[in-house]
């Protein structure tokens, strides 16, 4: 169900805000006139509470006919992380009451008007989407009805509002248990989408790809039943483009780890492997509903790690698509397998840069926690354009080092190149220096370890625990590509 937004420039008198109109009001310390201001009061006397600790956590009261009102303070002070934080702790209050209306009224100076307006709308209808839920009383959001007071009627929403619609694409398909999205059923779906938004689509299919030497990928594929793996790309390409930016995504539908088999609490939930493919996706979804002027390239590697007698195992040495020849070390480093091929098919087509997506190694979770995701680059100044663009989104990135040297401890007496080592250490370092060997054309390439796909208890903006990072910071990073001279 579509919700109606309405922006509305006049603050609404308390008597107009009706009954079952749930009310998140945002106001700074210089407002004068503020609706509902003797409840605020005497609510923050019960509490013991000053106004200042509204700009770390919202306050609630319900109101004589019904309503419930929230108040949150705006600052310059706060990060947009901190920012949709905030909101979200607001708009939770008021989603316990499964609304059919809520109004958002936007009580601030000037500059800070349209910042907190756009947020406020970003976060309120990220959090009022239907995610997948397969229970027999599955309780479904009734927002119908969104009222913006005190902003201009013109103010743009339209990126956040496809972005909403991207990330919400990006949950769906991570949530979907593994029996229902196996490599047959996402190609589906992936078509069903390109249809839908007239996107470009080619597959490169298991025989295919054995055909063209992408043993890389192959090798993963083949120990699956059917073998139903491929390399997925789509094109959106809009009038007007002038650049060409690829993104990559690892979608392994279910990893078993395979001949390295996982134990059962570290197998469960990898489903969600496949999270970069959908985050990929997701930002291919919002960028068509934008209408933002870039030609991307889509390269969603579609598999699964599974064991039987076709899968492939320690100390065989496979040949990728680039001719370079890989010893396997453990078969649960099957991602950069996938993406070793998948990367040298987007360099082939020569973008400005190409960004890569993936849920890739437990040690970037282990250096970062699940509130940051990593980055790592073959250009040092695409890890900083990375860093500022998750900051202003609000999805936060860390760069990492790529030195050269790294790769001495991937040194193999047999083939090319180690897929990784079994001696510990840094392995999301390991992994990125492994995929920067199969970019061809020194093509600028930036790798995203996906380390905060999944929170308990959501992240920033996002209250479901697999929360769509890496849309709303895509969008972002790409606006600064076609914008830069990079």
């Amino acid at each position: 169900m579509k919700i109606k937004i309405s922006k509305i420039s006049k603050i609404p008198e308390e008597k107009d805000l009706g009954k079952n109109k749930h009310n998140l009001i945002i106001m700074d310390l210089k407002q004068k006139k503020i609706p509902f201001e003797a409840l605020l009061k005497a609510k923050l006397s019960r509490a013991g509470k000053k106004i200042d600790d509204l700009k770390k956590k919202a306050v609630t009261t319900e109101l004589a006919n019904g309503s419930v009102v929230s108040w949150v303070v705006a600052s310059e002070d706060i990060n947009t992380f901190q920012m949709h934080a905030l909101l979200r702790n607001g708009f939770a209050n008021l989603l316990l009451e499964n609304p059919e209306s809520v109004n958002v009224i936007v009580c601030l100076e000037a500059k800070l008007k349209d910042i907190w307006a756009k947020a406020a709308t970003y976060v309120c209808l990220i959090n009022s989407k239907d995610l997948p839920s397969l229970k027999k009383l599955n309780k479904k959001s009734v927002l119908k009805d969104f009222r913006l007071f005190g902003v201009d009627k013109n103010l743009d929403l339209l990126t956040e509002e496809a972005v909403i619609v991207g990330n919400t694409l990006a949950r769906e398909l991570t949530m979907t248990p593994p029996n229902q999205l196996t490599p047959s059923i996402y190609r589906a779906k992936v078509k069903k989408l390109a249809k839908a938004n007239k996107w470009m689509v080619k597959e490169y299919t298991m025989p295919q790809l054995k055909a063209m030497g992408a043993g890389a990928f192959y090798s993963v594929g083949q120990g699956s039943e059917p073998q139903d793996a491929a390399i997925v790309h789509l094109t959106y390409s809009p009038r007007g483009a002038k650049h060409n930016i690829s993104l990559v995504g690892k979608g392994i539908c279910f990893d078993t780890g395979g001949h390295n088999l996982k134990p059962a609490k570290y197998m469960s939930g990898m489903h969600e492997d496949m999270n970069g493919s959908a985050i990929v996706l997701g930002i291919l979804q919002a960028a068509t509903l934008a209408k933002i002027p870039v030609k991307l390239d889509c390269w969603l590697a579609i598999a699964q790690n599974h064991i039987g007698p076709k899968a492939y195992k320690q100390n065989d040495v496979v040949k990728a698509l680039n001719g370079m020849t890989i010893e396997v070390v453990h078969t649960d480093a099957e991602g950069r397998m996938v993406l070793a091929d998948t990367l040298t098919l987007a360099s082939r087509k020569k973008p400005k840069a190409i960004i890569d997506f993936a849920t890739l190694t437990g040690c970037m979770h282990v250096a970062m926690g699940d509130r940051y995701s990593g980055a790592l680059s073959n250009q040092r100044e695409l890890s900083c354009m990375a860093v500022g663009a998750g900051a202003e989104a609000g999805e936060r990135i860390a760069s990492f080092p790529f030195d050269e040297d790294y790769e001495e401890d991937l040194d193999s007496q047999i083939a090319d190149i180690k897929q990784c080592n079994l001696e510990g250490g840094p392995d999301h370092i390991h992994a990125a220096r492994f995929l920067g060997r199969f970019v061809e054309n020194k093509i600028p390439w930036l790798h995203i370890d996906l380390s905060s796909s999944n929170r308990k208890g959501g992240l920033g903006a996002v209250s479901s625990d697999v929360n769509g990072f890496g849309v709303n910071f895509g969008i972002n990073l790409i606006q600064k590509l076609i914008t830069s001279r990079f």
